[in-house]
Formats: C-alpha cells, sequence, structure tokens
C-alpha cells in the first residue's frame, strides 16, 4: 500500500483483511488499517455500499465478517505461475489439451481469464505442447474423491462399492488413511474391516462411497506414500520368493516396494512378497536387478522366468545357413 492510502485503498484492505479472518472486531480492523475505530466503521460501510455482504454480530465474541456469496477480487498470477499452471496439469494429464476434457475445460477458463500479457505465454503453451497419454494413468470420478477426501478429514469411516480389475464386486467397510496419487493413479490407503487388515484400493473402481457417521483414529505420525508402497506388494494372488548372493545393501536400490520386503539372509538377502501378475515380475523388475539370484518361489514366477529365459535363448541361436547348435 502506498505511505498514505485513500479510502478505496483502504476498503480494498478492509475486504482482504475480513477474507483472511473470519470475525474481526472493530478495533482490531483499525489497527491492521491504522485509523481509528470510527474510520474502520465508516470502511465497513463503504464495502456495504458496494454491495458485499459484510455481517455484524454484538458480544463479546461479535465483529465483522464476509457473508455467504461474497463476491471476492479476481485472483492474480504471474506469467511464472501461470506457465507453471499450464506445464504442471499437461504433466499429469495430458487429455487437458482436449477441448473436452474436465479438467482441460477449467484449464481453458483459468487461461482465458489472464490478463494479455500474462496469459499469452500460458495459452501459446498449452496450444503448441503436446504430451504422450500414460496408459497406466487411471482418473477417477471427482464426486468420489471428493467423498473420499471428506472421510480422509473429517475421520469418518466408510461403505465402499469396489469393482476388482477382475471384475469381483464387492462392499468394503474401511477407515480411510489417506489419498495417494502414484504413477497417474489413485489410491485409498485404508484400514478394511472385512480383512481386519491395511488394504490399499484403486479411487477409479470404487463405484460409491457411504459415510457411516463412525469416527475412527489413524496412525500417528505415518508416511502414507511408504505404506502404499509396502503394501502394494502383498497380498496378491501368487507368492514370491527370490534369492539374491549380494548383501542387502547391495541389492535393495534395485528393489521396488511393491516387489516384497528385502531380508538378510546369510551373506545374501531374500526378496519375499507377491504378485498378481508374474511375467511382468520377471520380465520388467527381476530382469533388470543386476546380480545373480534364484527364485525359490513360487511355481508360477518360476515358470515366467523359465519362460523368459527360453525366448532370449532362442533371440541369440545363430540360425544362418551352415551354423552350427551350440555345445554343451
Amino acid at each position: 500500500m502506498p505511505n498514505d492510502p485513500g479510502p478505496t485503498a483502504r476498503a480494498l484492505r478492509a475486504l482482504e483483511i475480513l477474507r483472511t479472518r473470519p470475525t474481526t472486531t472493530a478495533g482490531e480492523l483499525a489497527v491492521r488499517l491504522g485509523v481509528t475505530e470510527r474510520a474502520a466503521r465508516r470502511y465497513v460501510g463503504i464495502l456495504k455500499e458496494a454491495g458485499i455482504p459484510v455481517e455484524s454480530a454484538r458480544g463479546p465474541h461479535g465483529g465483522y465478517r464476509l457473508g455467504r456469496g461474497t463476491r471476492l477480487p479476481p485472483v492474480h498470477f504471474t506469467q511464472a505461475e501461470a506457465l507453471g499452471l499450464v506445464m504442471a496439469a499437461l504433466g499429469g494429464r495430458p487429455a487437458v489439451a482436449d477441448a473436452d476434457d474436465l479438467v482441460g475445460t477449467a484449464l481453458g477458463k483459468v487461461v482465458k481469464a489472464l490478463p494479455e500479457s500474462v496469459g499469452r505465454q500460458a495459452a501459446l503453451l498449452r496450444e503448441y505442447a503436446a504430451a504422450a497419454p500414460d496408459p497406466l494413468a487411471a482418473h477417477p470420478d471427482p464426486a468420489v474423491t471428493s467423498s473420499l477426501v471428506e472421510a480422509v478429514a473429517h475421520r469418518r469411516r466408510v461403505l465402499l462399492a469396489y469393482r476388482s480389475e477382475a471384475g469381483n464386486a464387492w462392499e468394503e467397510e474401511a477407515d480411510p488413511w489417506s489419498l495417494v496419487v502414484r504413477h497417474g493413479r489413485w489410491y485409498l490407503l485404508c484400514h478394511s474391516h472385512r480383512a481386519d487388515a491395511v488394504r490399499t484400493y484403486r479411487v477409479d473402481r470404487i463405484g460409491e462411497v457411504q459415510s457411516t457417521g463412525h469416527r475412527f483414529d489413524a496412525p500417528v505420525d505415518f508416511d502414507p506414500v511408504a505404506v502404499l508402497e509396502e503394501n502394494l506388494g502383498t497380498g496378491w494372488q501368487f507368492a514370491t520368493r527370490v534369492v539374491f548372493d549380494a548383501p542387502p545393501a547391495e541389492v535393495a536400490p534395485w528393489i521396488r516396494p511393491p516387489m516384497g520386503r528385502l531380508e538378510p539372509l546369510g551373506d545374501g538377502c531374500v526378496l519375499v512378497g507377491s504378485t498378481r501378475n508374474p511375467d511382468m515380475y520377471a520380465q520388467e523388475w527381476l530382469a533388470r536387478v543386476p546380480f545373480a539370484f534364484r527364485i525359490e518361489g513360487g511355481d508360477e514366477l518360476r515358470a515366467a522366468a523359465a519362460a523368459l529365459a527360453a525366448r532370449f535363448s532362442t533371440a541369440v541361436t545363430d540360425h544362418r545357413p551352415g551354423s552350427r547348435p551350440p555345445t554343451g
């Protein structure tokens, strides 16, 4: 503000104070504005004359507060903030470049509302930057996500209508601890009362959320991302057990949490977990670990690794005319 702001500037400053402090007395408003209480009341009157609903209440806990439906001044972006917003949207949801995408529509409204000097570069970025779709990304229903956020914030137990990837459907009573976004997918981290254990559920597979009204206590000082990563490697259909000859400290950087739990074993270590997709486990996860290992379980993972080994063995066999098969 200028050194000697006029009535309009002080009235706008009073509006900002009331916006950030729900209940403000005339004395507090006067101190913040650097005027007398009488002058502070006059600025409140200016706001009321401008059509801004400012409510007042008497008593020791009274004061001024903005009424419902107040139209606040527009939010101002710098050019860097506008560009950062578009870049974040494109990076997290490539479909925002499409005019019929839900987030794309909202982003378009924001960009159009920006002043020319700020919004021009953001509009160009959105128009000419292309983003490759993430085949693993999944976008849940905003209404379902909103209900889950409400339940997490107020520690309310919920009933979930859930459908697995295989098409199995069931109703789940759960204490929602946190929502975690991981590699383009939204997960609900919760305590399942049906299983009496920690569970992770894909939010895009939740069809309905109902609050039960029962409260719960969430774990204290837990890391939602770490708990989710650890939980993703347990509870799947096919058990896995892989033994490495190298010590845990060397193997650990190559192990993703969903692969299971890494434990010391003699001079080496063992990876114990489970998977719903043995082929993916062998081809995408185990194959990239640069240490000797042996698969002790389960049978499905051993079969997947054997099939992978056979494919690579065939790929390096010399099929040229006159070539001799490899000898042992």
